[in-house]
């Protein structure tokens, strides 16, 4: 038997974005992987030190800067913190409109995740050019909505900065009645797909009690096989009102992630015909009049969270009575999610690493916050 000694080698950061700036410090015996540590902190931003200093409306736009791909759920997030500190209710216009925007957030998110993570095996760039080309579609929706398209700075406090205009809706259905051929047709390209199915079947299996142990959450926890999604366990906004199912896997690996992003979006579609079938008209209001946007929160703590796409967002704040967050912590999936990867590569190869780690979806944004 050929004896081997242990290497030790670093493998990032290779580039200014996504998950360019970051550090894997792997140890390896030949080509297999017997540890690994992460390293964060190349983008830090000081985001919740920052925060601290604002006013608690001057950080709606920095949460969009969090996970620079799901603004939208960025701001539902910390919007519902903050009205949950101070009191306010928001009219139910408003409310159906949250959801329409962060469920479109997690189709454009899916789309361009798992081309990436095709980018990631090292296969081809079709993928990536159809996912990008959904999100293109939804990224000129919220263009129509709020006049930008990815720092949207679409949500304040008690509702949202402006109703829809008026061709929103009609624009919305012709994109919803085409989605199900973009995912029936992007399914049946990598379902059964020999490199797929190679590179990601039995790879970076993440096992039902450890995925629980590292607390992570969203696609990567449901993909081991746990039915966990706070849109279900502990209802917010008005998603009590709409019948969704949450797909999960069985193995755990990075083929039972890709599958339940696929079956996600199929989900989040299957939402947004709800939300339009049961939209109030605008006598319902797209904000609460007696909302302020100066607000003055009551001295007090809490914490709020949402389903993003990447997982359990919440934002836990701390009031002393002023007009700037006492403390500001945000729990960002990214972050948690990265937590077991040490776990989930050992034993495999190096060639591996890259294509578990974009299993996860990762936006550094997020994690070095």
């Amino acid at each position: 038997m050929l004896k081997t000694e242990e290497l030790q080698i670093n493998i990032g950061p290779q580039h200014p974005s996504t998950h360019g700036v970051f550090r894997m410090i792997v140890t390896v015996d030949g080509e297999t992987i017997t540890d690994l540590k992460p390293v964060f902190g190349y983008l830090h931003r000081n985001h919740e030190q920052i925060a601290e200093q604002n006013t608690y409306l001057q950080n709606m736009p920095y949460t969009d800067r969090l996970d620079y791909f799901n603004s939208m759920a960025n701001n539902q997030a910390y919007a519902m913190a903050v009205e949950q500190l101070v009191g306010i209710e928001v009219p139910e216009r408003a409310e159906y409109l949250r959801v329409m925007m962060v469920e479109l957030t997690r189709i454009l998110n899916h789309a361009g995740a798992l081309g990436f993570l095709i980018n990631d095996m090292g296969m081809w760039q079709t993928q990536l050019a159809f996912g990008m080309r959904e999100r293109e579609k939804i990224l000129d929706l919220f263009e129509s909505a709020s006049g930008a398209r990815l720092m949207c700075n679409y949500f304040r406090f008690g509702g949202v900065v402006r109703d829809l205009p008026p061709d929103f809706i009609p624009r919305l259905k012709e994109l919803l009645q085409a989605m199900p051929a973009f995912v029936d047709e992007l399914e049946r390209l990598l379902r059964e797909n020999e490199i797929l199915m190679q590179r990601a079947e039995g790879i970076g299996i993440l096992p039902r009690d450890l995925a629980l142990a590292y607390s992570v959450s969203g696609p990567v926890l449901r993909g081991s096989g746990i039915p966990y999604d706070v849109r279900k366990a502990e209802p917010y906004s008005v998603y009590d009102r709409f019948d969704f199912d949450v797909p999960v896997g069985t193995v755990g690996d990075v083929y039972d992630r890709f599958l339940v992003r696929i079956e996600e979006m199929r989900q989040s579609r299957r939402i947004l015909q709800q939300v339009i079938e049961q939209l109030p008209d605008a006598q319902g209001g797209h904000i609460n009049p007696k909302a302020r946007q100066n607000v003055r929160p009551p001295v007090g703590d809490v914490y709020a969270r949402i389903e993003s796409p990447k997982g359990e967002l919440g934002f836990y704040l701390v009031s002393d009575g002023s007009g700037k967050p006492y403390r500001y912590k945000v729990r960002a999936p990214s972050f948690i999610n990265l937590t077991p990867l040490g776990d989930m590569c050992r034993g495999y190869k190096v060639a591996d690493v890259v294509v578990i780690l974009g299993s996860i979806d990762i936006v550094m944004g997020e994690v070095d916050r």
